[in-house]
């Protein structure tokens, strides 16, 4: 049932776009749940709520009270952090009438599925809905799988060198190649800031091709997330996933937060597999709409 004009208007009055005064209630907020909310709180953390700088527009909903309860980020991406039910339609509304701007929406799953229900036939339909990805986490190193002692950081005169696996993991995940529309600029340029950052792992072969990569996307205090997990089909099924995954978890724990996460599609059961044999263990679900 769609929402009347009087729960319309509730739903509106209760959001607004954050500004730099909110900045502290929106930290509490994406810290209530550090591995859920990697992605939203590394940018805030980063550079806080200016929206040129934060890539997009951080919408807050307040409860009856004026608090601060939940978070929509309303940027490439359109992503909800702790939105209960009331806060899922406010966001909804604010999402319909403003209009599709973003290339897909991700986020736990529940709330998530609630927010395209109200979305799809307005926003619909989407190119591909991913409805369960296992959110797994862990705090301690592999105890099973070796590191691989051949991963290392990819070097910044390396990035010509690691391009084609980024762009080969990105078109095999996503369903589109990262080089329509603007050619991979902005595609080329975040592989740039995750090289130069030390965030972004390679195993090379003897000719110099890229077996396994991944990289550290999402950084905060609380918990980082890797990304981009990738090993060339010529090399699949030999443990270079579980070893590469092994090095780069140790490298996180040791030097960037102390929980590492990464979610992944269910129906990769040989991924999760390898993921659990590393030692990360499902603690939610995310769920993703392409457009």
């Amino acid at each position: 049932m769609l929402p009347g004009p009087f729960q319309v208007a509730r739903a509106l009055a209760a959001t607004r776009v954050l500004d730099a005064s909110d900045l502290d209630d929106a930290l509490d907020v994406l810290r209530r749940d550090p591995v859920a909310n990697a992605f939203v709180a590394t940018r805030v953390e980063a550079v806080g709520l200016d929206p040129w700088r934060l890539g997009g527009e951080l919408w807050g909903w307040h409860d009856e009270d004026g608090r601060l309860e939940s978070l929509c980020y309303a940027g490439a991406n359109l992503v909800l952090v702790d939105a209960g039910p009331e806060a899922v339609r406010a966001f909804a509304e604010r999402a319909r009438r403003q209009g599709r701007r973003c290339s897909s929406i991700v986020g736990p799953a529940g709330p998530t599925a609630a927010l395209w229900a109200l979305l799809e036939r307005s926003w619909g339909p989407a190119r591909d809905v991913r409805a369960h990805q296992p959110l797994m986490a862990t705090t301690t190193p592999s105890a099973e799988v070796a590191p691989d002692p051949l991963v290392r950081r990819v070097r910044r005169n390396e990035v010509e060198a690691v391009m084609p696996a980024c762009v080969a993991m990105f078109t095999e995940e996503v369903g589109i190649s990262p080089l329509a529309g603007d050619g991979g600029l902005l595609y080329q340029a975040r592989v740039a800031e995750l090289v130069s950052a030390g965030r972004s792992f390679a195993r090379f072969g003897d000719d110099g091709e890229v077996v396994f990569k991944a990289e550290i996307g999402a950084v905060t205090a609380g918990a980082c997330q890797i990304q981009g997990v990738w090993v060339a089909p010529e090399h699949r099924g030999r443990g270079f996933s579980e070893g590469g995954m092994a090095a780069v978890l140790a490298t996180a724990l040791a030097e960037v937060a102390p929980v590492v996460s990464l979610y992944v599609n269910d129906f990769n059961l040989r991924a999760r597999a390898a993921y659990r044999r590393v030692g990360f263990r499902e603690v939610g679900a995310f769920m993703s709409v392409l457009f």
